[in-house]
């Protein structure tokens, strides 16, 4: 087991007994991950390994979050605290947490009906409302601006499949096919990505697929989808969003691999080290786009609506609120190109298997434009 955590260290330090199995679970990119039991019971201990996400003050901040919605009765997984009166221990330069073990599986979209659908836009609104009640309003600053490879880059998930078992922290980020920000060089946090950036990393892009040997199919898919994409651009360039909505805390990674059910009902909402003040609309309506998206690139729009209709009453968001996000959303799609970017430019092709929904989604939400902002904000 590569990067094996100090056990002993880790388990005196929480009083958790002696360890009898310890095996990794499935990885995100930005932690990792083990089932452990011990003679205590079972549990989950999460490495905080993404320097961007590591900080231990950063980390106790979203447990004292966790702990506070838990006591407004919010399923989460808030951690276990050690004998030093801490939640983070940090051993040899790394922070680690240690969670009580949850039985769940992820659930996608097509796995839920019209009611969990409804149910799940309304724990997001709690969240969210949940949120401003615990979280300090002095900490409601501007987001932090996207880099060149998105908002959340890191938070695609290393395999992992709805439907599977899962506990406290398993989730890893999925930018699942999921997620996505605008992948644009020059992003302007306040508006989105620059028509003209995404030209330019189009024609990058073009220029390494015709370079890439052996040619292959997903070659020429991307190729297709980079011509097509770049021909919406230059039809609806003038479309670039305004500012954006109002602020607020967000879970900030909101979508089927964050999110445990058991006996079909949310169990615990996890990996919460994307938390932070953005729009919180746009969660809704990312969340909504992961969950909702079809393998051919469509949404289902009736559950989208029903999704939507119970966010809008629980967050207290007016339908205007979730227009402004679509429309914002939809043009993070329209110049997002973070597969393309991993496969070509990394040589990383975990996220391949998403490339196809995922590029033909940003087509048919063009095509279908009024119509999914009816489904949102109608």
């Amino acid at each position: 087991m590569s990067h094996a955590p100090p056990l002993g260290a880790l388990l005196r330090q929480y009083a958790a007994g002696s360890a009898l199995t310890c095996d990794p679970v499935e990885q995100g990119l930005l932690n990792r991950g083990y089932r452990l039991r011990t003679t205590r019971g079972r549990y989950f201990l999460k490495h905080h390994f993404d320097p961007e996400t590591a900080d231990p003050a950063a980390i106790a901040r979203q447990h004292r979050a966790t702990q506070r919605l838990a006591d407004l009765g919010v399923p989460v997984a808030p951690p276990l605290t050690g004998t030093d009166g801490r939640t983070v221990a940090v051993i040899g330069g790394h922070a680690y947490a240690l969670h009580p073990w949850i039985d769940g599986r992820h659930r996608h979209g097509g796995q839920l009906t019209t009611q969990q659908c409804a149910r799940l836009g309304a724990l997001l609104g709690v969240v969210h409302a949940s949120l401003e009640r615990v979280m300090p309003a002095q900490g409601r600053t501007p987001a932090r601006p996207t880099d060149v490879t998105g908002a959340t880059e890191g938070s695609a998930r290393a395999g992992g499949s709805a439907g599977t078992g899962g506990s406290a922290g398993t989730g890893g980020s999925a930018r699942a096919g999921a997620g996505g920000s605008a992948a644009a060089e020059g992003v302007d946090p306040a508006r989105g990505a620059d028509p003209a950036d995404t030209f330019a990393l189009i024609d990058r892009l073009l220029a390494r697929v015709r370079r890439h040997r052996p040619y292959d199919a997903f070659d020429e898919l991307a190729r297709h989808r980079l011509l097509e994409r770049r021909a919406l651009l230059e039809r609806h360039a003038d479309r670039r969003p305004p500012q954006g909505g109002s602020v607020g805390w967000v879970h900030g990674d909101f979508h089927p691999f964050n999110l445990l059910y058991r006996d079909g009902e949310p169990a615990a909402i996890v990996d919460w080290d994307r938390l932070g003040v953005h729009p919180r609309a746009e969660e809704a309506v990312r969340a909504a786009v992961i969950f909702f998206v079809r393998p051919v690139g469509a949404l289902d729009l009736a559950k989208v609506r029903a999704y939507a209709r119970a966010y809008r009453r629980t967050a207290g968001a007016g339908p205007a609120e979730l227009a402004a996000a679509v429309h914002r959303v939809w043009w993070e799609r329209l110049n997002d190109f973070w597969m393309l970017r991993w496969h070509y430019e990394r040589g990383d092709t975990r996220a391949d298997p998403q490339f196809p929904a995922a590029s033909a989604l940003a087509v048919w939400w063009t095509r279908e434009y009024d119509t999914v902002c009816e489904a949102f904000a109608g």
